[in-house]
């Protein structure tokens, strides 16, 4: 049985740090570093066990590997077989640069996780993390590998597949994005997969028919609603409500001087009309920075249609940084309790969901992902 006290997961261009929380989410305790000076993509307490804890590292030492920890971080051992492509019979293919996404499977699957990497590639685990094997068709199909372009094709930190989403319904039913390359679904367990792009904007000049210039940064399925996904997207927000197939762009009603420009995209737990993006800057020069120096989330209660500034105790001037992809998140208590963290390593949180924020950590490094698990006592 999992607690009630929350565990928030740093993790940081130079290390993991973990933040417990008590019962009523008012005290906290920084816990780390845990791998001082090492990249730390995506930290995850698996939410099926409340023991198991993933973290994907790129160390100086051991190159991109997997470490597990059943003890939350007392003790850590390299995974046996990190996510890695297959080898061709000449010794050329991709090299994992790093995991940057982990997804714990499905409740009847309880030892069964998904890892995103970067170049693109999607890998599965049946052992709990320790080991990885490719999974799927995707990662060496000749058409996918022309959508996934080169292995330096601008995106910062190297392109990668993420947003790696699983139907509570049906385990074969899959969702997973790749930045570039698109959105992609997939209904027979992986064994095959078809994109699900109509909708979407590209950069003006490019063929928005192929996968190969979509750059998704965050896609989301309800909880509650499964038929329902939301994106945050490179050219705007957008929703999709199954069995459509084609996105509507809900960030059109954001406010012009702010866009709809960003990466983190979270969903409330229960509501599936009620979701948080964090934008960005969105000029043409891309500086990712908060516009105008003042950070905010904006919340919709309904779906999309509008919007609403949530800045109340955040920075009023002179904030320059951002959030990443991977670096909010949202609680389970009946009181929704919102977090994240900056790129000037502050981690930030909500007890009423947005209204009102305070900062529970600063000085750390950049943050890449912040993530909430419930221990098992």
């Amino acid at each position: 049985m999992a607690s009630t006290q929350p565990v928030l997961l740093i993790a940081t261009r130079k290390g993991a740090w973990l933040l417990h929380g008590d019962a009523e989410r008012q005290q906290w305790r920084l816990d780390g570093p845990h791998f001082l000076g090492q990249i730390i993509n995506h930290l995850v307490l698996d939410p099926r066990d409340g023991r198991t804890l993933l973290a994907a590292a790129s160390t100086g030492h051991l190159g991109p590997t997997m470490f597990r920890s059943t003890d939350l971080g007392a003790t850590w051992q390299e995974a046996a077989q990190p996510p890695a492509f297959a080898t061709t019979a000449d010794g050329s293919g991709r090299s994992v640069k790093h995991t940057f996404w982990l997804e714990p499977g499905p409740a009847s699957e309880p030892e069964v996780w998904y890892a995103g990497t970067s170049p693109q590639g999607l890998f599965r685990s049946a052992d709990g993390g320790n080991t990885w094997a490719p999974f799927s068709c995707l990662n060496d199909d000749p058409q996918y590998r022309e959508w996934m372009g080169g292995e330096q094709d601008g995106t910062p930190d190297g392109p990668k597949l993420h947003s790696i989403q699983i139907d509570p319904r049906d385990p074969s039913h899959l969702y997973i994005a790749m930045s570039g390359g698109g959105v992609h679904e997939s209904t027979d367990g992986g064994r095959s997969f078809a994109p699900l792009i109509d909708g979407l904007d590209v950069v003006e000049g490019f063929d928005r028919s192929s996968p190969g210039f979509h750059d998704p940064h965050c896609v989301r399925l309800c909880p509650t609603l499964p038929d329902r996904l939301y994106q945050q997207n490179h050219c705007g927000i957008y929703r999709l409500d199954r069995p459509a197939t084609t996105w509507q762009r809900i960030g059109d009603s954001m406010p012009e001087d702010v866009g709809d420009i960003g990466f983190p995209l979270v969903l409330h737990p229960r509501d599936p009309d009620t979701l948080w993006v964090f934008p960005m800057n969105g000029d043409d020069v891309w500086p990712r920075t908060s516009p105008d120096g003042r950070p905010a989330a904006y919340r919709s209660r309904d779906g999309g249609n509008r919007w609403q500034r949530q800045d109340h105790g955040l920075p009023t001037e002179q904030a320059w940084w951002t959030v990443k992809r991977q670096a909010m998140c949202a609680d389970t208590e009946a009181a929704l309790g919102l977090y994240f963290g900056t790129t000037s390593g502050e981690v930030w949180a909500s007890a009423d969901e947005g209204d009102s924020w305070q900062c529970l950590a600063r000085h750390l490094p950049e943050i890449y992902a912040v993530e909430i698990g419930y221990p098992s006592p």
